[in-house]
């Protein structure tokens, strides 16, 4: 396996780069979203509309990540034993319900203006407000896949997936508006706005995704939960590990195993080889916080209650 380009970082340095970077989103959203509401006031574009309300709505997206990554940051107490990671797939969803809201108020704007057409004008303002809107989005997604690189934070894995739809909406929009100044029609504008409306919808169902897989605690991808047991198992004494489960929560991953140990080992020896495993692990995954279950090779009694155990089929019985 390819050794990573940058070092694994630890919660405090996460926290940092994503204070960072949800700061830069709100900014940004703010500032697009006055400029664009000035210039629909002037030209009376349904398309510039529909993207003024996905800025508006961004604002507060922005904000509700902006607070959910700090949260999410804040070390485990006593009421929250497994940490506040979860507050970051809870802002991802909210801007899911966010993005639906205003794909609704849009395409109904949309219909309306094209059962009742109405004029677009100052062509030139909206598509030069598209323009600084595709250039200051397109910087915020640069920023935000570069922290991406180096942190798993599915509320800025969301916020981005929001911007890269803004991204292509804010395309039709301006396409929307020129093709109307050049037709000296509002159809184009008005199809336009049911585009970006189709496009949010998309997007959303993206974030919710996303966001329900942490909620829902999906297992980390096949390749982390490899290198997770290549970790483990280096020590021959570790001859194996089972029954392993993972999730995500913000900044943090959780890992649950039983390691298979060489059954002459005393109790002091065995306790060193999990220590030292664990430090391996956690070298990799600085944000882990991981429980081992030691079992002596071939002598361990099988383990019931709600999760009994369950023998993984390994490469050779999978490809049979």
């Amino acid at each position: 396996m390819t050794a990573p380009v940058h070092p694994p970082l630890g919660v405090a340095e996460t926290a940092l780069l994503t204070r960072r970077i949800t700061r830069l989103s709100v900014a940004v959203a703010l500032t697009l979203a006055v400029v664009k509401a000035l210039v629909w006031h002037v030209s009376g574009s349904v398309a510039l509309l529909a993207s003024l309300a996905d800025s508006g709505l961004d604002v507060l997206a922005a904000l509700i990540t902006y607070f959910a990554v700090r949260y999410a940051a804040s070390p485990p107490d006593s009421e929250h034993r497994f940490g506040h990671g979860k507050a970051e797939a809870f802002a991802s969803l909210t801007q899911a319900g966010l993005v639906f809201a205003t794909a609704a108020l849009v395409g109904q704007e949309a219909i309306v203006r094209l059962l009742h057409p109405q004029p677009v004008r100052a062509e030139g303002w909206g598509m030069a407000v598209m323009g600084v809107s595709l250039v200051m989005t397109a910087g915020l997604i640069f920023a935000q896949s570069r922290v991406l690189r180096r942190t798993r934070s599915v509320a800025v894995q969301g916020d981005r997936a929001h911007y890269m739809v803004d991204f292509g909406s804010n395309l039709v929009v301006l396409a929307g508006i020129g093709a109307a100044a050049l037709l000296g029609a509002s159809a184009p504008d008005t199809i336009a706005g049911l585009v970006v409306t189709a496009w949010l919808v998309w997007g959303a169902i993206g974030v919710f995704r996303q966001a329900s897989f942490e909620l829902m605690d999906h297992e980390l991808p096949d390749d982390s939960r490899a290198r997770i047991t290549e970790l483990m198992t280096q020590d021959p004494r570790v001859r194996d590990v089972h029954q392993m489960r993972t999730r995500a929560s913000g900044p943090y991953i959780h890992i649950q195993m039983h390691a298979e140990l060489d059954p002459s080992l005393s109790l002091v020896e065995a306790h060193q080889v999990m220590v030292a495993a664990e430090r391996r692990v956690l070298a990799a995954y600085p944000t882990a916080d991981i429980i081992v279950h030691p079992d002596p090779r071939g002598a361990a009694e099988p383990h019931g209650g709600s999760f009994p155990e369950v023998h993984e089929p390994g490469p050779e019985s999978s490809a049979r």
